[in-house]
């Protein structure tokens, strides 16, 4: 069901420099709200699709985020480092596609216009939707999983020794130096001793990129032919691809599929980035690769400390974790 303008509670389309601004940059004679696409994580805003009259396109993407003190944080993670991280990354994401999205081989949405008043931030973004790509996927097969993969490696390709002026330093939202409070209650001590290793590790590898910080499956929008977009750029800087990949591919797969495709997985996603590449680099396979297993402890060190009961933390993981502590 759609919603004219005029509604009291369209409180983002109601403040008249946003909704002036909408029109504006798509040269639409009026607007409404189609739909709320969904609320922000803890409490900092909306996404919703807002249709056009009389113009190129018939809707588009805002993201409108209020950046005032006190959140609800959905796992009770409610503290004023956490605040400030949010803060940051909002400001990343402008920063990202005001600078640097354009040069991106990999699909993700058009920017259309930016705009910050005072604590609110909205971001007009091209409804991926309507551009083909409107499928969502709670599971996926083979198929979609190289899909996947193949956005990353493009993604990679297109930012490999970029600095991240702007963006997150070391990109990612799990980040030891940014979640303090989830290491100080970290209960593994072999891995909270570990910790900074493993974050130095990945950290001081030869070949760096921009990472996207929370490649999930759901920030992976669909075509019906299987071409993938990604969306969500809060947590995009610099840092090793490994940390994308395992990311990834812990939010859609299994323990049992993690391991016994653990090769496959790697073997594909190389596959897509010696290709996107203007030449094969060996020597950058040869690091990442060692780096898998490495990156997906960094990520095991997070949700253990963040969310000790969490469905991810399972017996491969725990390997996983195990094998790279004994071998720093």
């Amino acid at each position: 069901m759609c919603h004219r303008i005029g509604y009291p509670y369209l409180w983002i389309l109601m403040n008249e420099n946003f909704r002036s601004i909408i029109l504006q940059k798509t040269g639409a004679s009026s607007l409404f709200e189609k739909e709320m696409i969904q609320e922000l994580w803890s409490g900092y805003g909306k996404i919703i699709r807002v249709g056009l009259e009389n113009a190129s396109v018939e809707s588009v993407v805002v993201k409108h985020v209020q950046l005032s003190r006190y959140k609800n944080h959905p796992r009770g993670w409610n503290s004023d480092i956490g605040h400030q991280r949010k803060v940051k990354s909002y400001q990343v994401e402008t920063t990202w596609y005001d600078t640097y999205s354009k040069n991106s081989a990999a699909r993700l949405p058009k920017c259309l216009a930016i705009e910050t008043q005072d604590d609110e931030v909205l971001m007009v973004l091209e409804d991926l939707d309507e551009a083909g790509y409107p499928l969502r996927k709670g599971s996926v097969s083979w198929k979609e999983i190289s899909s996947c993969l193949a956005w990353l490696a493009q993604f990679h390709a297109s930012y490999l020794g970029k600095i991240p002026d702007g963006l997150w330093e070391v990109g990612t939202y799990w980040h030891l130096e940014t979640r303090p409070q989830e290491l100080a209650i970290l209960d593994d001590q072999k891995l909270k001793k570990a910790a900074s290793i493993i974050n130095e590790k990945l950290n001081q590898c030869k070949y760096q990129t921009f990472v996207h910080g929370d490649a999930k499956l759901a920030n992976f929008c669909f075509a019906k032919d299987g071409q993938v977009a990604g969306v969500d750029f809060q947590y995009v800087g610099g840092g090793c691809g490994m940390k994308d990949v395992a990311y990834f591919i812990g939010s859609c797969l299994n323990e049992n599929e993690c391991e016994r495709l653990e090769t496959q997985i790697l073997d594909t996603y190389f596959k897509y980035l010696q290709n996107e590449l203007e030449e094969k680099n060996e020597t950058l396979e040869k690091e990442w690769r060692s780096l898998y297993r490495v990156a997906w402890a960094d990520f095991h060190r997070f949700l253990k400390g963040w969310s000790p009961g969490h469905w991810k933390i399972n017996s491969y993981s725990e390997r996983v974790t195990a094998a790279v502590i004994n071998n720093l």
